[in-house]
């Protein structure tokens, strides 16, 4: 897809650059004066936010810290390593069909530049399903209520038109089950992979206003609230 083609790893600079770049973005005072032709990517920027916002689609929040996903691999009993934290987003990005629910993958910066266990690109396989990679944006957060209960509110907000797309942006009520479901065993991937395309789905619906609560599992109406829970 064009709209997510600025964004596949072939784009991307060298990770040894990061920090270069970084370090370099502090560097004595100067006055720079530009002309910045905004025109010469309008389409391409329309056409992306199109994407994102395309009716019954929503962003797949997995931009965790590495510390905050060592938080998420210790609630099943696994350390927090680099082969760990790849494992599962694996798991996450390569459900077959994903794309139908989800328009864009908000990623964390190692994410941005890591491969799946089978050794392709995280970002070029995103793209391939039609969903737009990014890095931290802000974002309508489930703010620890139960899977159900964000898709129920969801739900709520449009069941109206509204002015504005109204969608989602989720992290842990879309991967809760999923990531219990796995518990880190291999042998688990396609159940884990099932139950968030489960939950993508019923959001789905729910982006549409049509998602109804009638069979929903008890685990996916357990609240997730953290007292104090940060990122």
């Amino acid at each position: 897809m064009a709209s997510a083609t600025l964004l596949k790893s072939s784009f991307l600079p060298k990770k040894s650059e990061w920090g270069a770049t970084r370090q370099a973005a502090a560097p004595k005072p100067m006055t720079v004066s530009m002309v910045v032709r905004a025109s010469a990517y309008a389409d391409e920027l329309v056409k992306t936010a199109k994407t994102i916002a395309s009716p019954g689609r929503g962003i797949l929040a997995m931009d965790e810290s590495n510390a905050t996903c060592g938080k998420r691999l210790a609630s099943i009993g696994l350390e927090n390593t680099e082969a760990n934290r790849q494992a599962y987003r694996t798991l996450l990005v390569t459900p077959p069909g994903l794309g139908n629910y989800i328009s864009g993958a908000i990623l964390f910066e190692e994410t941005l530049y890591q491969s799946t266990v089978d050794g392709k690109k995280i970002v070029d396989i995103l793209v391939e399903q039609g969903i737009v990679p990014g890095i931290k944006v802000d974002k309508f957060l489930s703010g620890g209520q139960s899977e159900v209960e964000a898709t129920l509110n969801l739900n709520a907000m449009n069941q109206a038109p509204n002015p504005w797309h109204v969608s989602f942006s989720y992290a842990r009520a879309l991967q809760n089950t999923c990531l219990k479901t796995w518990g880190g065993q291999p042998e688990n991937v396609a159940a884990a992979q099932e139950a968030l395309l489960l939950r993508a789905k019923a959001n789905s619906l729910a982006q549409l206003g049509k998602y109804t609560s009638d069979g929903e599992a008890a685990a996916a109406k357990e609240g997730m609230f953290v007292k104090n829970y940060s990122y």
